[in-house]
């Protein structure tokens, strides 16, 4: 197989790059400097918060490129590459509009941290895996930040519980995205993971082909297709596999990794 031209990689993180317990491969951080070393750059493409990110990726924090928030907020070298706001008028209204929905918890994502007003254990203890920035306050509408995002959890199913509701309300003007089986994310109608990569295409000079992305779920949608070399992992849901060029191995199997490795390394 001839060698791709590949410069720029984008992967999901849960489901994708992180296996069932929400664990890094150790190998990944070898197959990260041979693609340093080829000149590729290597983004985490998440709906997690550009905080935990960082943890999770603790010995290159410094110099990996991380899209967060779905896409709403990119960042590499400590440095604001994009981002996409969300205005003000429309976060009041999910805020007011999620408290009448029994069992649901609101995260409103800011650039400096996210904010909650439950003190649920259990909420808590999900909200912490993907918010390691975090403050609890009493009223989410007094809070003041530059917000990207609203993240909805709801562990009955956000497909079921919230995104009627919220689809109704907002899908005509913003992006209503299913992100995960308990989660639901609500952003500016531009923004996307893909949108972001679009944005990176144009600014650092890569294009559609020499693009490759992995997913799994209905937020990645827009990546893959801004993707030529298109990766739907194994376990992904059978609705996202279809945007997908390729496929890969499951999230448990290293996926991402075995196919780097083979196509590019």
């Amino acid at each position: 197989m001839p060698a791709l031209n590949i410069k720029f990689i984008a992967s999901d993180m849960d489901g994708t790059l992180l296996n069932e317990s929400s664990q890094l491969d150790p190998e990944f951080y070898d197959v990260y400097q041979q693609l340093k070393e080829k000149g590729i750059i290597f983004a985490a493409a998440s709906g997690r918060q550009y905080a935990s990110l960082q943890t999770t990726f603790a010995p290159i924090k410094d110099e990996m490129m991380f899209i967060a928030e779905n896409g709403t907020l990119v960042m590499h070298k400590g440095e604001e590459l994009y981002s996409c706001p969300l205005d003000h008028p429309t976060i009041a209204k999910v805020i007011q509009l999620t408290r009448d929905i029994d069992g649901a918890y609101t995260v409103l994502c800011g650039k400096k941290s996210a904010y909650i007003e439950t003190q649920d254990p259990v909420a808590i203890a999900e909200l912490s895996k993907y918010y390691h920035e975090c403050q609890y306050v009493d009223d989410l509408l007094t809070v003041e930040d530059d917000f990207i995002k609203v993240a909805i959890c709801h562990f009955d199913s956000t497909a079921e519980h919230v995104y009627p509701t919220m689809n109704e309300q907002f899908g005509h003007s913003h992006q209503v995205v299913v992100s995960a089986k308990i989660w639901l994310d609500i952003m500016n109608a531009e923004a996307s993971k893909g949108a972001a990569i679009e944005h990176l295409q144009k600014t650092l000079g890569f294009a559609h082909e020499q693009t490759m992305s992995f997913g799994d779920y209905f937020n990645d949608v827009e990546m893959l297709k801004a993707s030529y070399h298109s990766y739907a992992v194994e376990n992904a849901h059978p609705e996202v596999k279809q945007y997908a060029r390729f496929s890969a191995p499951s999230n448990n199997e290293s996926g991402v990794l075995k196919v780097i490795k083979d196509t590019l390394l």
